[in-house]
């Protein structure tokens, strides 16, 4: 993930210095899945918008920074939560988001075979893997900061 993962001043819990086996761990599931086919601006789309519904502010602070840096135009950053009814968005944009909006709150409603035949048009079996690795990573990554709760120093 983005460097700015690791620019905090302090934690409410620390979680990586009580249970650095498990940051360790997780931080290498982490880097395996920036190794994948999916184009880095759609990933960057995805862990914002997840960002976004988890209420996460250190995530959505950090990936608006990491979406910047993968040279996603700045109005379709601010068009994210209303990805549905805005004209920036690809239809592989859109199914990838779709997904990760149905991966993220599927405690709402069940992810649909039709989303996933729809996916299926526009992502391989893979890439669909790839894309549910890091939907479920920054779902993770959103928890973490909110019993965390770390600061950014800048």
């Amino acid at each position: 993930m983005a460097e700015a993962h690791r620019r905090t001043s302090r934690f409410r819990l620390p979680v990586d210095k009580l249970a650095p086996h498990l940051m360790e761990a997780f931080e290498r599931l982490d880097e395996a899945a920036e190794k994948v086919s999916l184009p880095l601006p759609l990933l960057e789309l995805v862990r914002l918008r997840v960002s976004q519904i988890n209420g996460c502010a250190y995530c959505v602070d950090s990936h608006n920074q990491d979406a910047r840096e993968a040279e996603i135009p700045e109005r379709t950053i601010a068009a994210l939560p209303v990805w549905r009814e805005s004209p920036f968005f690809s239809d592989q944009e859109r199914v990838a988001l779709d997904v990760a909006e149905a991966l993220t709150t599927m405690n709402q409603a069940p992810v649909t075979d039709e989303l996933w035949a729809r996916a299926a048009e526009h992502f391989t079996k893979t890439e669909l893997a790839e894309l549910t690795w890091n939907v479920a990573i920054i779902n993770v990554w959103n928890q973490l900061a909110g019993g965390a709760r770390p600061w950014l120093i800048s």
